[in-house]
């Protein structure tokens, strides 16, 4: 549904975008994550229409980006783009005919967008009587309205509590399941585990490494991550070089790789004399990968 090819972009001479390359089919979520200043929003910019790149080419549903393009693409930016004395229905009429709905499809569309987001109920309230998590899904619904085939979604957790982000989570994953192409851009790591099949990691305008997260877990040579808590934290570190155990601190907390998984009471024995707070074993995580690649 979306292939992008060797895309770059740069501002006054500054590179922020190195040539990425990355493609979504229909019906998968595709993560691409990075630190600030990656260049995921110029990325979004050019995916959206909204800029050229200064190379490359991108094609949506097997067709060069264009104006032509624009119906099958829903964007929901990071900030709202809904107007706020308008209802939540008028919104998305008003988006609707934006889009080129025609007006025979525009009820039908706006009804189902706001039952699919959870707002019927709030189907005639102004949009500035509802709750940040409210807000949010109207967000997401005038992104939906027109029945794109390509959604991108830039930060769509921003200001949700646990609750909103656990139902905007089984939205996304409905909307995989009906075969949208879903571009996501996430500070949440748990979350691009949870939802994506394809993850990208992008820093200064370079993506660093791609794929699902069985191929991305090759990067860390560990069968199982061990997290330790210790005040004598340089002997935990002497003693894993000992051993021959690659090690990584993230912050106070020292970072064991074993390259295969031992029994507790051994992992404990391996360390004996050494003073150990706590001791948590753990799988390799999307975070220990995302640490690992964006730390040079």
């Amino acid at each position: 549904m979306l292939d992008v090819q060797e895309i770059a972009k740069a501002y006054r001479g500054k590179v922020v975008l190195n040539g990425i390359s990355f493609g979504i089919a229909a019906g998968t979520v595709y993560g691409l994550l990075g630190p600030n200043g990656a260049g995921k929003t110029t990325a979004i910019s050019i995916l959206s229409g909204l800029m050229p790149p200064d190379r490359g080419t991108v094609w949506v549903n097997g067709v060069v980006l264009s104006r032509r393009c624009r119906p099958w693409i829903g964007v929901a930016p990071q900030g709202n783009i809904f107007y706020r004395h308008l209802t939540c229905a008028e919104n998305l009429r008003f988006f609707a005919r934006i889009y080129g709905v025609p007006e025979e499809r525009c009820r039908k569309n706006i009804y189902h967008v706001l039952d699919l987001v959870g707002l019927m109920p709030q189907a005639q309230h102004p949009a500035h009587t509802l709750s940040g998590g409210m807000l949010r899904r109207l967000n997401l619904a005038i992104a939906l309205v027109h029945q794109p085939r390509l959604l991108i979604l830039d930060e769509p957790s921003t200001g949700l509590d646990l609750e909103a982000r656990q139902a905007l989570w089984q939205l996304v994953e409905h909307l995989r399941a009906e075969g949208m192409a879903i571009l996501l851009t996430t500070h949440l790591l748990d979350e691009a585990e949870r939802l994506c099949q394809l993850i990208g990691i992008l820093k200064d305008g370079t993506l660093l490494c791609q794929g699902t997260m069985a191929e991305l877990r090759q990067i860390i040579a560990a069968a199982e991550i061990v997290q330790i808590s210790s005040s004598e934290c340089p002997r935990a570190i002497a003693r894993a070089q000992e051993l021959g155990l690659t090690y990584r601190l993230y912050g106070p907390e020292l970072i064991i790789w074993l390259p295969q998984t031992m029994p507790l009471r051994q992992i404990l024995d391996q360390f004996d004399g050494i003073a150990l707070e706590a001791v948590r074993r753990q799988p390799v995580t999307l975070e220990h990968i995302y640490r690992e690649v964006t730390a040079s």
